[in-house]
């Protein structure tokens, strides 16, 4: 599109030189072309989908050109700019759009839905608003570095409708952190127009709440943008705080190509085309004197060759083969354990709490890039008080209090993963998990699946009833997350497995869902260790022996176990304790119900959907031959957990759990 009227977008090129000025319209030109030639593949089905960013590059490639090139951006659906404009191998593009093993997710994931510390980018999955909490912990990470490097992270208009718009935003205003929020405007989340999607005139009006500063902008002026990018992110450095940049755009084409434009009003389109980034900027740079034709000519056949060059080989690439053990190992990122014995040096008789107290502290002192977050932990030292006295020992950039908003937290522990940190965060309650769900499910757990980055984030889950605390402080919910392909899981039953567990916990590399159990903070204890130890996951521990059944639990059912079968000495049981429910020590599981011929798996959590169904289901299916009787399982009843202390009593399983061990022995 060429414009010839007076162009309505006003360039102003300032001290700009005009090399400076070439380089801008080239790298706004080459997203222009490949999507052209993107939506010319997707008409002869060579690609099965395209969302388009044509008419907004401006933005995309104003901010990439802005910052410099260590500094993290992430960026959404329609910012192809951004990946070229940071160099990003044409044939690695295409093969990523093909899910060919050329591009970065091996085929397991399309489009821009990757990230690449190489260059930098920190790539959206669909939930769209989650990336707004990753942003904050890349920026937390350069805050603790003192790099003085700026994070920018994308949203849609639609997309800051989520909740993890609030949620960031806010974290990022308490904290300082050096983020610029940018907002593309372009009037439409898919098909839902603004004004039923916000009231607000302006995006940059809802920074007014949050206590910082907000600035709207015309999207499609490419100086405009990359002037106002390169200010900011110059103050930012010296200065860290939070911006919001609203940039108003328009969507040229549908959501996606198969959406089409029908809800669009004609108008808009003629109003908007007459605005192009690609077409106002080159006639700016014509009447400049700084453009001739024969330059475009040239910049357009070097770029169509740098496609299709591109093409060329991503076009050549095999398919991925399917290796299921390929799959499986790449779930996680490999590391070496450095196991140590429980057993030696100077022990302290220590109850549940207490050793994970200590194991956290000495986790502290062991991994200086280690940051603790969640409410109240800090002065208050947490609502169970076991970061209590930490603030002393390792001050608050460490020990952090946050806002109250599980998603933004969870998503700053994946962001200082990948700025190289460690991370916990404390659910106060296991149950207020629910808040924080797409970050564990969708980003924490598949991302190293996905693209190879690891998320070395530990989430604290104070589990659990038998203490009166009612439907929202008592579930017992490790089942949503042993389902979950990418996550580990512990959970133990004694104080010495308590600080080993959680110290193997903050070695590893990988997400981590570490639950302890309320009622048991306090009412065990042991001798433990005072130093440094770790005990491997998968690997159960056998709390009893006996030859005429095996009992298979975890958690405060262990201890339900031990006075069941104190009670009746009578019964030779093998006691199991799983210590860790992903991995599962399904091996010895599998070695004892082949000792003793009967199984029961029991659990405090409700009956339907339990580990124990699952674990029950492995049992039958490889060691049929061996059983003597049904495989039983007991849970708690299928409600919430209610809060009076009888109702609680019934809806907890215990005597249920005699009841049928006792039927199984007499099977």
């Amino acid at each position: 599109m060429m414009i010839t009227a007076e162009s309505p977008v006003k360039f102003d090129r300032k001290k700009l030189k005009d090399t400076s000025l070439l380089e801008l319209y080239t790298n706004l030109l080459r997203p222009r072309m490949i999507e052209e030639k993107m939506l010319l593949l997707l008409r002869q089905g060579k690609i099965s989908k395209w969302f388009s960013g044509i008419g907004q590059e401006a933005i995309s490639v104003g901010v990439a050109s802005a910052l410099d090139k260590d500094e993290y951006i992430l960026p959404m659906h329609r910012n192809l700019g951004i990946f070229t404009t940071r160099k990003i191998p044409l044939n690695r593009l295409f093969s990523q759009f093909q899910g060919k093993p050329g591009g970065f997710t091996q085929g397991r994931d399309r489009s821009f839905h990757f990230g690449t510390n190489e260059y930098k980018i920190v790539g959206m999955i669909s939930h769209l608003g989650p990336q707004m909490g990753v942003a904050d912990g890349i920026a937390l990470a350069s805050k603790l570095k003192k790099d003085k490097k700026v994070t920018v992270v994308f949203s849609g208009d639609g997309g800051a409708s989520e909740g993890d718009f609030h949620e960031s935003i806010n974290t990022a205003a308490v904290w300082n952190l050096p983020v610029i929020f940018i907002i593309e405007n372009n009037g439409y989340g898919l098909s839902t127009p603004s004004n039923e999607q916000f009231k607000c005139k302006s995006f940059a009006d809802k920074a007014i709440g949050y206590g910082i500063e907000g600035i709207s902008i015309d999207g499609n002026n490419i100086l405009k943008v990359y002037e106002t990018i390169k200010n900011l992110a110059e103050d930012l450095r010296e200065h860290p705080r939070p911006v919001l940049v609203e940039c108003v755009t328009f969507r040229m084409r549908g959501h996606e190509e198969a959406s089409g434009t029908k809800y669009v009003p004609k108008e808009l389109f003629e109003i908007w085309g007459r605005k192009d980034p690609v077409a106002t900027f080159e006639k700016y740079l014509i009447d400049e004197g700084v453009l001739t034709e024969e330059m475009i000519e040239n910049s357009r056949s070097e770029i169509k060759h740098e496609i299709e060059a591109g093409l060329e080989i991503a076009f050549a690439e095999e398919n991925p083969k399917p290796d299921t053990q390929k799959e499986l190992r790449e779930l996680f990122k490999p590391f070496e354990l450095s196991v140590s014995n429980s057993s030696s040096g100077k022990k302290t008789n220590m109850r549940l709490i207490d050793a994970i107290s200590n194991g956290m502290k000495q986790a502290m002192e062991r991994h200086p890039n280690l940051v603790l977050m969640g409410q109240d932990i800090a002065d208050y030292g947490g609502v169970f008080k076991i970061t209590e006295g930490f603030v002393d020992l390792f001050g608050k950039e460490r020990v952090r209090n946050t806002p109250l908003c599980e998603s933004a937290i969870l998503g700053s522990g994946f962001g200082l993963s990948i700025n190289g940190y460690k991370a916990m965060v404390e659910m106060q309650f296991a149950d207020f998990v629910t808040e924080g769900m797409t970050q564990i499910i969708n980003n924490l757990a598949k991302s190293h699946y996905r693209w190879g980055q690891n998320a070395d984030v530990v989430v604290r889950m104070p589990t659990g009833a038998g203490v009166a605390a009612g439907p929202f402080h008592s579930q017992s919910n490790e089942a949503w997350f042993f389902k979950t392909p990418g996550l580990k899981i512990a959970y133990p039953a004694f104080p010495e497995d308590a600080k080993g567990l959680l110290l193997s916990a903050f070695e590893d590399p990988n997400p981590v869902m570490y639950f302890e159990h309320k009622a048991l903070y306090r009412s065990i204890s042991e001798d433990v260790s005072d130093d440094y130890f770790t005990i491997p996951f998968g690997k159960a521990r056998l709390v009893k022996e006996g030859n005429a059944v095996t009992i298979v639990t975890y958690g405060l059912a262990v201890h339900w176990s031990l006075e069941i079968l104190a009670a009746h000495p009578d019964i030779d049981a093998d006691l199991i304790d799983l210590r860790t429910l992903a991995p599962l020590d399904i091996e010895a599981i599998y070695t004892s119900v082949k000792k003793t011929g009967r199984v029961i798996v029991f659990h405090e959590d409700t009956l339907t959907g339990g580990i124990a169904g699952e674990i029950a289901s492995l049992i039958t299916e490889n060691c049929f031959e061996y059983l003597d009787a049904p495989v039983m399982r007991e849970g708690s009843l299928d409600t919430p957990v209610p809060m009076n202390v009888d109702l609680e009593h019934n809806f907890l399983p215990q005597q249920r759990f005699k009841e049928k061990l006792l039927k199984l022995l007499n099977y």
